[in-house]
């Protein structure tokens, strides 16, 4: 059968595959369909955030937003007339049908004078809830559409001064995290794109030229930082739960420093506008030999970057470790400080209790985490998530 408006709404908290299948389920019934993500103020995720989420993923649906601070009470008619209203001043008009995954659908209909239709209600095409992917991101990796892994990939940061082991430690790091396999088999790291844009400049200078002979201007900078944070964006859609980059625009703030003497705010901008990073892991320039590679030139301004690098960290309330000792070590030690972030999780906030009667709900079982996927669905790519097409409105 087909509608004219269609309307699926949830609290896409986050959006996963189940959602995505459940939306485009509905947008091939019908002529027109709206997407309404309900949020409230209690939930770690931002309304704007989960409507740009949908809004990719969905170019052809219209989606809206607006914020529920009612909680949810499925046996209170005061409560159903009150999330109602809402629902009903966010998309105003004529609904035909509205799709959910859940056993409230038929009553959601009736209110607002729509035939309901139950999409995949036991979770069979995709085994994922929203509660399942804020217990544990990880395991439902790869239920998760590229907007969504961007936001939530963990990223590490590696800076230091000239010749400190930055690159060899960051590919190091990916490489570990690879060898684990699964969902960790596709990490990544992101070079820094400051030595691309000055190898650049020292072969404008033809055959002959010399490093010493490259200069710097100021509005290079911001040019620089914007497109180092542009290129760490797109590598945290594609690949794993942790996302490790060699430099990023806020080592830019003190590059700017080293090479022209003052700060420069278009950078510190940049870099705090940017602040979708996690940890930065600094390499100390002691037990570092300088190695000159035809691109440095600063072993005497190493120990005063160190200095600055942990100052500007501690200054602006980064977390950071520095790394001291051999390769190895400090490869032990960076290992360690990625496995206590991971550990620490990634810091939902529950949604509004359910209730009953006026009462909290006990605590049912939450939809239970995803079952084990075929060995060759665990390292799919973000391309291949979209074709999962995803399924419930829960959560």
């Amino acid at each position: 059968m087909r509608y004219g408006h269609g309307l699926v709404l949830g609290k896409f908290y986050p959006p996963h595959a189940g959602h995505h299948h459940l939306v485009r389920t509905a947008a091939e019934q019908c002529d027109r369909l709206t997407v309404l993500v309900c949020a409230s103020s209690v939930e770690s995720v931002s309304l704007a955030d989960r409507v740009a989420w949908m809004r990719e993923e969905h170019p052809a649906c219209e989606v809206v937003g607006t914020m529920d601070e009612v909680p949810v009470d499925y046996t209170d008619p005061d409560v159903w007339a009150a999330h109602v209203e809402i629902f009903r001043a966010a998309v105003p008009g004529r609904i035909d049908a509205v799709f959910t995954s859940e056993a409230y659908g038929e009553e959601l209909g009736r209110r607002l004078g729509a035939v309901s239709v139950l999409v995949d209600p036991d979770r069979t095409v995709h085994p994922v809830s929203g509660t399942a992917v804020r217990r544990d991101p990880v395991e439902c990796w790869p239920y998760l559409a590229p907007p969504v892994r961007g936001a939530l990939a963990r990223r590490v940061v590696v800076l230091g001064a000239e010749s400190t082991g930055t690159t060899t430690l960051a590919r190091a790091l990916a490489a570990h995290f690879r060898e684990r396999g699964g969902v960790w088999a596709d990490t990544r790291w992101v070079p820094e794109y400051g030595r691309e844009f000055s190898e650049r400049k020292l072969e404008a200078l033809g055959p002959g030229g010399h490093w010493s002979d490259v200069s710097f201007a100021s509005r290079e900078f911001p040019l620089i930082a914007a497109e180092q944070l542009a290129r760490e964006d797109r590598a945290a859609r594609e690949g794993s739960p942790v996302l490790f980059c060699d430099t990023d625009a806020f080592a830019t703030t003190i590059w700017h420093e080293r090479y022209l003497g003052s700060a420069n705010p278009e950078v510190a901008r940049i870099a705090e506008e940017g602040r979708r990073q996690h940890l930065w892991l600094l390499t100390d320039h002691a037990d570092v030999p300088f190695e000159d590679d035809g691109l440095r030139d600063g072993e005497h301004l190493r120990p005063w970057m160190t200095s600055r690098f942990e100052a500007e960290l501690t200054r602006t309330g980064r977390p950071f470790r520095v790394l001291r000792g051999s390769p190895a070590h400090r490869l032990r030690e960076a290992v360690a400080a990625v496995e206590d972030l991971l550990a620490g999780g990634w810091g939902f906030t529950d949604p509004l209790p359910e209730r009953r009667g006026g009462q909290e709900a006990p605590a049912g079982p939450a939809f239970p985490a995803p079952r084990a996927l075929p060995e060759e669905s665990r390292d799919l790519a973000p391309r291949d998530v979209e074709t999962l097409s995803p399924a419930p409105a829960e959560g």
